[in-house]
């Protein structure tokens, strides 16, 4: 059952997309298609398990996947269809080969996608694309029998998925796709080990769609009002620490202990674009995980408590957001500007990235992955928050 719910957390901010939609339409043609996609493409070399510190010994540093594809494609029945030039979205299906499945297994990704083109012309369109879900079926990392692998630590890890293609229509039902994506691998340190695995490929596909092309519906669109925005929001999540140093059963050392992270975020964004937002903001975070002590008790791990001040860090980033109708993604390099200072701890410069979701004019839900490196996870923020605009 928790493997469910972690793919519906995933899926469903892309899939609100499709709310939008006004179901008159749907009447009248349901504009949904099916296509099968191929890539083949490179692993990069981001941590020792993949580059040769496995059980085979060898480079890591291929794959191939087969997916397969539900869409709808948009026609402008609302008048923000037209405004990103009438994209298309959906669910979809993948299953990977590493090459590798005694250790990494054949993860299976389901998550939802949104495309876009930048440029349209008759029969052809340049795009972007992004997705966003959850994979499981990995053979994840155990101390006794699958030791070697530290770049997936839990059966199940998030996707992250962005890429360039192009489409040709070939006939009224048939498509074709070219084009490429880098993807990403992490369950958010959930669970450790979990250095991740990031890719990048070509793909192919074919797309069938169920009905004949139709003519876009064009709108008078208003023209854009700047606005400012203030956003308030709170989060909590968790992560994942292993004491190596520790007298305990290998099992139960490797189990390690999940600490709690909590925290408040407050951006102050100008929407002056009406796909982007530009902001500064700032992040106060209780953090568990740092400077945590262990004891041991009858062979198990017991937390002992050290000063709150010493887990609390604040951090300030700059703040860009993607914008399609109530829905966002966010961007966000960020420093920390206090917390404890250790012998060993996270780089200053970390990343925030994430999705967000009003499901009211003020309300919002999101989820934002914190890292560092550009591929390690540091934590999984959970977010609710508060809006306020003014011109």
């Amino acid at each position: 059952m928790r493997k469910y719910i972690f793919v519906l957390l995933c899926i469903l901010p892309l899939l609100s997309l499709a709310q939008s939609v006004d179901t008159s339409l749907l009447k009248t043609t349901n504009n949904y298609s099916i296509s099968g996609l191929y890539q083949n493409g490179y692993v990069f070399p981001t941590n020792d398990f993949v580059r040769g510190g496995n059980a085979e010994k060898e480079l890591i540093n291929a794959f191939q996947t087969f997916s397969i594809r539900f869409s709808q494609q948009s026609y402008g029945k609302n008048a923000w269809e037209q405004i990103y030039n009438y994209p298309h979205w959906g669910i979809g299906l993948s299953v990977y080969d590493f090459y590798n499945p005694e250790e990494i297994g054949n993860p299976i990704a389901l998550y939802g996608f949104f495309d876009a083109p930048f440029k349209r012309w008759d029969r052809l369109s340049f795009n972007y694309e992004i997705g966003f879900g959850a994979t499981f079926n990995w053979k994840r990392f155990d101390p006794v029998t699958n030791s070697s692998n530290i770049a997936i630590g839990a059966g199940e890890s998030f996707y992250i998925d962005a890429g360039l293609n192009l489409h040709y229509e070939l006939t009224e039902h048939f498509e074709v796709e070219t084009g490429f994506s880098l993807t990403h691998f992490s369950n958010g340190a959930l669970k450790k080990p979990n250095f991740g695995l990031n890719t990048v490929a070509p793909k192919i596909s074919i797309k069938y769609n169920f009905d004949e092309r139709h003519d876009f519906i064009k709108h008078k669109i208003s023209e854009f009002q700047p606005e400012k925005e203030w956003i308030i929001s709170t989060f909590i999540g968790g992560t994942n620490v292993i004491f190596d140093s520790v007298a305990v059963d290998i099992k139960e050392k490797y189990e390690g202990i999940t600490f709690p992270v909590a925290g408040i975020t407050t951006t102050l964004n100008w929407h002056i674009w009406r796909k982007s937002k530009f902001g500064i903001g700032m992040a106060f975070t209780y953090n568990g995980s740092v400077n945590a002590q262990v004891a041991v008790d009858n062979n198990e791990l017991e937390v002992k408590d050290g000063l709150f001040t010493d887990k609390i860090q604040i951090s300030i980033f700059p703040s860009y957001e993607f914008v399609v109708n109530r829905f966002s993604l966010i961007l966000q390099p960020a420093f920390y500007t206090y917390r404890k200072k250790l012998v060993s701890q996270t780089p200053v410069f970390h990343q925030r990235i994430g999705l967000k979701y009003h499901f009211t004019e003020d309300f919002l839900v999101g989820i934002t992955l914190r890292g560092y490196d550009f591929h390690v996870s540091d934590f999984v923020e959970w977010n609710i928050g508060y809006s306020i605009k003014w011109k």
